[in-house]
């Protein structure tokens, strides 16, 4: 059964050793053969402690190559891609702007830009955020406090490169590339908070003031969040900021901040933006870009915010790391940001995203899914398959189940962060979960919950047949 194996076996009983692990391996993992690619292919489930040999992909990649072996790349049209975090990035949604079909490149884009971003695009950002967030405030940002990065990834890279020497609190679950950004750089140690299902993985402020107490001083948290679609808004994330204030660098990831149902749609975005006293003295950082809510994620323009200070150096190590942002698609960006047409522009993407999240929420409840809490933003379910039959009832067998029906969901084990790998991951709460993503066109989410039906269907005659 075992044949080619890379993960180390226990000699006594013939099952795979876990490492670090508390329990004994179920029946669904020794018999499944995702399993054993999983395991095979993380750095973490590998014999010999101190070995890294390969540096393993992240979730959705990762879920991408299992469903190319299943035919994905050679007829994609036929297949419901519910795994990659992406938007639908068609003009028909009802009140959004059309975007470029064509872009002029002027003679200056030619050149190698700025590893900081062009100044007119980063200015753009600043008046942005200025307007839908610091309406009437002394502290106004400006261009200096922008810097433009080739994504989000690529953001992230860059901030951790930045950091002094220190404690870093994330939490559990969330973004999958997370994991490789805090196990690629040793300059700061990662320490998770994992959050509970019962409390709907809220993050409390008492969480945040005692990971402060116990020497943390760097919080890293996406919010809205990824993969649970929760979401930390006012007046609880100003208090957050309150505590970490003078004492912790708050680094908030804001890509999914215009997916926001909580103010019945009428374009409010979910921002730390709002609640910084002093763009220069408060040590947060804010992640967006148009990948998300402008849904370009093929442009690849992506910024940050925050004091000078960290902007400069924000901006300097791109030079080594990434060299910047496509210059001619930021000259091409900076219409896009007129305050009001960005205003038009959210309350057609949380109308047009609100439904789409109703329609699969019933669809899924209909074939017996129990979805505890509805997310009030981003584009994401997190699907807890416990109550499912044994076979499927874990994100990996439920996954190998849904690529045989032409669907693509991710595995919940995936966000489970674990970036110094101490862990087992087959011992996380996350592993019964799968994200599912309603980020694509209707049409394809109409195919990818027929499918998820089949999977269901077939389960369920199989569980009960004598």
């Amino acid at each position: 059964m075992f044949n080619s194996r890379k993960f180390s076996m226990n000699k006594n009983t013939g099952l795979p050793r876990r490492r670090f692990s508390i329990g004994d391996p179920s029946p669904n993992e020794t018999s499944s053969k995702i399993h054993r690619q999983f395991r095979a292919a993380n750095p973490g489930h590998l014999p010999h402690a101190g070995l890294d040999a390969t540096r393993a992909s992240t979730g959705v990649v990762w879920c991408t190559e299992r469903a190319a072996e299943h035919g994905f790349l050679d007829n994609p049209e036929q297949w419901a891609n519910l795994g990659q975090g992406a938007p639908e990035v068609d003009d028909e949604i009802e009140g959004s702007f059309p975007r470029p079909t064509t872009i002029n490149v002027s003679v200056a884009a030619r050149e190698y830009g700025p590893t900081a971003g062009i100044k007119p695009l980063r200015a753009a950002v600043a008046r942005m955020y200025n307007d839908m967030h610091r309406q009437g405030r002394d502290s106004q940002y400006s261009w200096e406090n922008v810097a433009i990065v080739p994504g989000g990834r690529a953001g992230l890279i860059r901030i951790a490169a930045i950091l002094n020497n220190a404690y870093v609190g994330f939490f559990i679950p969330d973004y999958t590339a997370y994991n490789e950004m805090m196990s690629l750089f040793k300059n700061f140690a990662a320490v998770p908070t994992p959050l509970s299902e019962e409390d709907g993985y809220h993050i409390h402020p008492d969480v945040i003031a005692n990971e402060i107490a116990r020497g943390t001083s760097v919080i890293l948290t996406s919010n809205p969040r990824n993969p649970t679609g929760r979401v930390v808004a006012n007046p609880e994330l100003a208090e957050i900021q309150d505590i970490c204030r003078g004492r912790a660098t708050l680094i908030s990831d804001e890509f999914y901040s215009g997916y926001n149902y909580t103010s019945d749609c009428d374009g409010t975005v979910i921002s730390a933006a709002d609640n910084i006293e002093d763009v220069d003295e408060d040590d947060v950082l804010i992640l967006d870009g148009l990948t998300k809510r402008f849904r370009l994620p093929g442009w690849r323009v992506a910024w940050i915010l925050g004091p000078k200070e960290f902007i400069k150096a924000i901006g300097s190590c791109g030079s080594y790391l990434d060299g910047g942002a496509n210059a001619p698609f930021q000259e091409a960006a900076v219409p896009m940001l007129e305050p009001s047409l960005v205003r038009k522009e959210m309350q057609a993407l949380q109308r047009h995203f609100r439904d789409k999240r109703d329609y699969v929420v019933k669809r899924l409840r209909d074939m017996g899914f129990v979805i505890k809490y509805v997310p009030d933003s981003t584009f994401y379910l997190w699907l807890n398959l416990e109550g499912l039959p044994g076979p499927i009832s874990d994100g990996l067998n439920f996954f190998q189940a849904c690529l045989e029906e032409k669907v693509i969901v991710v595995p919940g084990i995936f966000f489970d962060l674990n970036p110094a790998r101490r862990r087992d991951l087959f011992d996380s709460p996350c592993h019964h979960f799968v994200r599912f993503s309603y980020g694509p066109r209707l049409d394809e989410l109409t195919r990818g919950c027929d499918g998820i039906e089949r999977v269901v269907q077939k389960s369920v005659h199989l569980f009960q047949r004598p």
